[in-house]
């Protein structure tokens, strides 16, 4: 067992479980920037560690009636062929072998993306209720097809590069959704939904040769206990707070993968 991966996989497993931001944006950093992993090793593998860890943070909302299963759907129509597609690219080009330094600089922009989403929630939200307010009827005629057009984006993003499924899924959702989905239901969908994307992601990485197992498992060990810590405190804990603070390191290791 290492104590210092397994520390870091419960560290980001809180923080995901808390907010439902953090997965790939914190862990895919960590395992390039402090254990030196290659960027196609640390998406593939961070896929993996998102699968499983989001899995218990799942039980723990779907036992607190916190998933939004209609719209868990919508997403996953979307995300599942846009992966897919996604994967077989990947396979077909080559795309991860060689140095990654492409993945390096998507890492770099996706980081920064989910930085500025995360600041962007309270905008997001108040642009969907006002549409919500004004165009009730347009608006949730065209709830489905956008759900399934932002669970695309959120597939071949994830499927690149590990980072999308918190940040950008919650603030696509917080439009849509500004009404029906609460602070617990935003994140437990998120969090759910994550959950089919990332394993089937994942399998097309490992496939691929793209998984460290021994890491993958230090990283289970800690972050385990942290998601069901996580999503236990989630009603009670300063999530704004806490995501205000991601995202300044977001936007900070962002900066650093692309320069």
């Amino acid at each position: 067992m290492d104590l210092v991966t397994s520390a870091s996989g419960l560290a980001v497993g809180i923080v995901v479980g808390l907010t439902g931001v953090g997965g790939g944006s914190l862990m895919a950093p960590i395992m390039m920037l402090i254990f030196g992993i290659a960027p196609a090793t640390a998406v593939g593998t961070d896929l993996w560690f998102a699968a499983i860890t989001k899995t218990f943070g799942a039980w723990v909302h779907g036992r607190k009636g916190t998933i939004d299963w209609q719209v868990l759907r919508r997403l996953a129509y979307g995300s599942i062929p846009a992966s897919m597609l996604t994967l077989y690219w990947l396979h077909t080009s080559g795309a991860t072998k060689g140095s990654g330094a492409w993945m390096t600089k998507a890492l770099g922009a996706m980081l920064i993306a989910s930085s500025v989403a995360a600041l962007s929630r309270a905008r997001a939200h108040a642009l969907g209720e006002h549409l919500r307010e004004t165009q009730p009827v347009p608006f949730k005629a065209t709830q489905p097809v956008l759900t399934v057009l932002a669970g695309a984006v959120v597939g071949c993003l994830v499927t690149l590069t590990s980072i999308g499924a918190g940040a950008l899924g919650a603030i696509m959702l917080l439009y849509l959704y500004p009404r029906r989905l609460t602070p617990s239901s935003l994140v437990g969908t998120d969090i759910s939904h994550a959950i089919p994307l990332t394993l089937l992601a994942g399998t097309g990485h490992a496939l691929l040769g793209n998984v460290n197992v021994e890491l993958l498992l230090n990283l289970l060990l800690g972050s385990i206990p942290g998601i069901v810590i996580g999503s236990l405190a989630a009603v009670r804990a300063p999530a704004n707070l806490i995501r205000t603070a991601i995202a300044i390191v977001l936007a900070a290791v962002g900066v650093k993968m692309l320069v």
